[in-house]
Parts: C-alpha cells; structure tokens; sequence
C-alpha cells in the first residue's frame, strides 16, 4: 500500500519501523532529515504534496494540528488522523468528518465501549498528568517557563473544555478530542466536545504521560487510566500513539483500494 505521511517525526519515523509500506513522507526541510536518516522513504516538500497525493493510496497524519487543519481539507480519499485536536475547530470537522476519516485513539483506548454508551452519559471527564517541560508553550513568558521547569509539585496549568485546552495546548491534548469524537453519540460533534470536561497537570513526579478518564450517567460509572511509556524515537513523545496509529492502519487496509 502507498501511504502518504505527513510529518516524519517521531510518530511518523515509529510507524515506518512497525509498517511495511511503500511510505513518502512530507516533510519541511528535507536535508535535516536526511541527516537523521531517511530509513528508506521518499522525502517530498510542500510543492510536491498535490503529485504524492494523487498516487497515495492512504493519507496518515503525524505532523501536528496546524499541519492537520492546513492540508487534510484537500484530501478526498482514505486518511487517518492523528492529531484529532484539529477537530476543535467547527470549520475543519465539518470538512473532515466524512466516510473518508479514520481516527486514531493514540494514548487512551475503551473506545468501543464509549461509543456504545455515549448516550447514556452525563459526565465525561479527563485528567491529563505530563512532565512540565514537555507543556512549555511558545505563548509562555521565560518566567513561566523556567517556573515550570523549577516544578517540585504537581500543578494544575488548565480546566476547561477541549476547544480552549487544544487552543493553548495543542499537541498535549488531542486525546481530549479524541474523548468528544467517541462519545459524541446521536449528537453533533460542535455539542459533544463542549460537554468533556478537561484537566491538564504539569507534574515532575510522574514523567511518564497519564490519562484518568471518568465517565458517568444511566450506562453506568466508567473509570480508565492509561500510563504510556516513552517512544523508542523520542522519549518526549507517547510510544502507544504510533502504536495505536499502526493498529489503526492495520485495521482499515483490507478496506483501502490500490491504485
């Protein structure tokens, strides 16, 4: 199968290691990648994406929300997301979200039983714990920043809807939305993700990446944790989110039509 990535970052460069597929991956500067290591697939800038497209088979994105949001709308064929956040916005979900979307769960799962129950749910909830540093944002003052790294507690840094948490936070909290997608249910999405409630924690006692999910109303009471260890590419970064994006893949393949 031709695959179209874009983005060949972490993400992108574990699914290669998981996958055997004929990958092109769009990237913004081809020669730093090279230098990383191409590991066997073909680099294209931006100027090319339309060319790649046209000969992909399935289009994955690995490059983030703002990369999700710029080039998903031009696709009209099988593609995966994985940066779901970029559903925040009423505009692109309304372009995406059409028999051509396959979401992947990334670092939280039970999804099956969510969408099974959405309707019957009241309260929804999720509790994102990561390391400080990886929640410095560009819009952060240096102060706000080196008080984040100087971190000896744990520290509340958002509570809100996933909208507002994606806005300030875009790559910490796609499984936020992800949440919404699931449980969504009868309703449009524009109403489901305003009824997840979100809580982001900065704490340097626990590096590894946590999710408790709590869910609750006529289906019953509903409580998930996830605790996901680092990528082998990047400890920055999940390794159950390339992980859960390879199943993804694996799953819908039978379904994809060759060119």
């Amino acid at each position: 199968m031709k695959i179209l990535l874009l983005g060949f970052g972490s993400i992108g460069r574990h699914i290669v290691k998981l996958l055997d597929h004929d990958f092109t991956a769009m990237v913004r500067d081809i020669a730093a990648h090279r230098e990383r290591g191409t590991m066997g697939v073909r680099l294209i800038t931006e100027a090319d994406f339309e060319e790649a497209l046209t000969k992909a088979d399935l289009v994955v994105e690995a490059a983030g929300v703002a990369a999700a949001k710029e080039f998903l709308p031009r696709v009209h064929k099988p593609m995966v997301l994985t940066s779901v956040g970029a559903l925040a916005d009423p505009q692109i979900a309304n372009q995406l979200m059409t028999p051509n979307l396959h979401i992947t769960n990334g670092a939280i799962g039970g999804f099956d039983l969510f969408e099974a129950v959405a309707d019957q749910l009241e309260h929804i909830s999720i509790t994102t714990s990561k390391d400080p540093t990886g929640l410095i944002q560009p819009w952060m003052s240096q102060d706000e920043a080196a008080r984040l790294e100087a971190l000896t507690e744990p520290e509340t840094l958002f509570e809100g809807n996933p909208v507002d948490a994606i806005e300030q936070f875009p790559g910490n909290v796609n499984v936020a939305v992800a949440l919404a997608y699931a449980t969504r249910g009868s309703r449009p999405f524009s109403q489901a993700i305003q009824r997840v409630q979100v809580r982001l924690v900065a704490d340097p006692l626990r590096p590894e990446s946590a999710h408790r999910i709590e869910a609750s109303g006529n289906a019953g009471q509903f409580n998930f944790e996830f605790v996901s260890a680092p990528s082998p590419i990047n400890p920055a970064t999940s390794g159950t989110t390339a992980l859960s994006l390879a199943a993804t893949i694996r799953r819908i393949a039978p379904y994809i039509r060759r060119g």
